[in-house]
């Protein structure tokens, strides 16, 4: 075999057999798995997929190249149809945040996705290449994304209790320590006894983040092994990325007098197995299917400093590292919880943490109310990043979270509902508490200055908590939140007017746009959408606003 001329994209190797009897072309494209087997000779004027095992075989086909040459097809010919033969392609308005504060609406442009939900194209819907794509034909149908609609990446939820979904809105009246007492171990609990339970609430669970445009979710589930594989199951099933964390805790924080069932491991030894044990199994559950479609992945999970003793704390640290696994915890929450660990361990969580290597770039701490600017610094140095959580902050921390403060700071931050600690299950009112919240900060700060000084300004505005919502927290997560070549597509369909009348869906008013029957219809012009528009839907949009939904190229949800 020797390699036919020309070059091949990243993921494609290309040879030609040697044999002159048998003039036969072979591709591996390693990121789908598939090896084609294209036969042709000096004179033949088509082509044919002999053997093809990727998922989309239904879109393989005769081809007919423009014209053979005696040494047989240039190998960009055969890339061509590689490329062709499986690509999605969108036409429409596309509006990311690619840096903090920056809105990007880029108007009429053309995406286009492989098989494996990559994106291998996105430019102007009128530039040579996008008009070559539109006109050539192959791949599936063009799908039109119609004006006062437009395509946004899917939210990333940094923090969500999936066995709290449960009891989603109930006891928001208690402190943290006593609410987890009687709700939180309660519910996690039962999950744990019951196998047909937990598949209905994380099958349920699944459907509600999709409605909310959650494409990637970071979970924290429960002790027993299985019942986060059922967890993982659902998710995988549903189509989400989803970071999976089985709780490891061997403190029991249950109160003496509590109606809780005492809810924690034996010891350190036996939960650090069990996470070990939890990692390959997690890992298991995906490992054959191809590798753009293993959308969950196993996370460790202690679930803070007062139900983990300082053994189990580096049994975890060591093995993240040595296995390369992501981290996530509760850091410096609540008044209650830091003086628990102030009392118990005599020093600060942040400090615990450290010590035992849990916090780097693979780390996601939640909360972080109480962290002053120099521990802001130290998550910054060690790349790791934060789950805001502006909802739930507000029930059960007497303070809340120095927002821009840490951006400033250059920490990474993202949003997280923390269902059931927040009652709400959609990013969106996380972004609109984030802003409404940094904005009392604001107002408070300017009634304490002193002097002629100008005060800092602490808020921070929609477009920075859009980019929380999506780039913010896929960072976070080793994911991308943008529109680019070579990232994965997860992205919505958000809906804001029909494009013919003007009226808007949902609960959206554009009294502007509305014509009479007797008008004309709405110009291009009429419905190009604007900073303002989208602002509006920011403000007040809800999930009628959302229409198709995908992740790693796949639609998962309809409308």
């Amino acid at each position: 075999m020797k390699r036919l001329r020309g070059s091949a994209p990243s993921g494609i190797v290309w040879v030609r057999d040697s044999r002159p009897e048998l003039p036969s072309y072979l591709a591996l494209h390693t990121s789908l798995a598939t090896l084609s087997c294209f036969l042709a000779s000096a004179d033949t004027t088509q082509f044919a997929t002999a053997t093809n095992v990727s998922r989309n075989s239904a879109y393989c086909q005769l081809i007919s190249p423009p014209q053979n040459s005696p040494s047989g097809p240039h190998l960009s010919t055969f890339v061509h149809w590689q490329n062709h033969i499986f690509m999605s392609k969108i036409r429409g308005t596309f509006v990311h945040t690619p840096r903090l504060g920056y809105l990007d609406i880029l108007h009429d442009h053309l995406i286009a996705f492989s098989d494996d939900g990559v994106i291998t194209h996105f430019e102007r819907a009128d530039t040579p290449q996008s008009t070559k794509l539109l006109g050539n034909g192959l791949g599936k149908p063009v799908i039109v994304i119609p004006q006062g609609s437009f395509m946004l990446p899917t939210f990333c939820d940094l923090h969500l209790h999936a066995p709290q979904f449960l009891y989603q809105g109930t006891g928001l009246d208690l402190p943290l320590m006593q609410w987890l007492d009687k709700y939180t171990l309660k519910a996690e609990s039962r999950m744990d006894e019951d196998p047909a339970l937990a598949k209905r609430v994380y099958t349920r669970l699944a459907a509600r983040l999709k409605e909310n445009g959650t494409g990637a979710v970071l979970l924290f589930g429960t002790i027993k092994e299985r019942t986060n594989l059922i967890l993982a199951e659902c998710m995988q099933s549903a189509g989400i990325r989803a970071f999976v964390g089985k709780l490891s805790m061997d403190i029991d924080i249950t109160s003496p007098d509590s109606l809780t069932t005492t809810y924690v491991e034996p010891n350190a030894s036996a939960s650090l197995d069990a996470a070990k044990a939890f990692v390959d199994h997690c890992h298991g559950l995906v490992n054959h299917l191809p590798e753009s479609q293993r959308l969950v992945e196993p996370v460790l999970t202690p679930r803070f400093v007062p139900t983990c003793t300082n053994e189990l704390l580096k049994g975890l640290g060591e093995l993240s590292e040595v296995r390369g696994i992501k981290v996530q915890s509760h850091l410096a929450e609540a008044k209650d919880q830091v003086e628990w660990v102030r009392a118990e361990r005599g020093m600060e969580d942040i400090d615990v943490f450290d010590k035992s290597n849990l916090l780097t770039a693979r780390t996601v701490q939640a909360h972080c109310t109480f962290l002053s600017p120099p521990d802001l610094d130290r998550l910054s140095n060690k790349g790791s990043s934060i789950a805001h959580c502006p909802l739930s902050n507000a029930y059960f921390s007497a303070k809340p979270f120095p927002l821009r403060e840490a951006l400033d700071q250059n920490v990474k931050v993202g949003l997280g509902t923390d269902v059931a600690g927040g009652y709400s299950l959609d990013i969106m009112n996380s972004m609109r508490q984030a802003v409404a919240v940094s904005r009392m900060r604001q107002g408070l700060n300017l009634m304490e200055r002193t002097g002629q000084v100008e005060p800092r300004d602490l808020s921070v505005d929609w477009k920075e908590a859009l980019f929380l919502a999506t780039r913010g927290g896929a960072l976070a997560l080793g994911l991308e939140g943008i529109f680019r070549v070579g990232s994965p597509f997860d992205a919505q369909e958000i809906r804001l007017y029909d494009a013919q009348t003007g009226i808007g869906i949902g609960p959206l008013d554009y009294f502007d746009l509305e014509k009479e029957e007797s008008a004309p219809p709405l110009s291009p012009e009429d419905t190009r959408l604007t900073a303002d528009v989208i602002e509006k839907w920011w403000c007040v949009g809800d999930s009628r606003n959302r229409g198709r939904v995908w992740v790693q190229g796949n639609r998962v949800r309809e409308v």
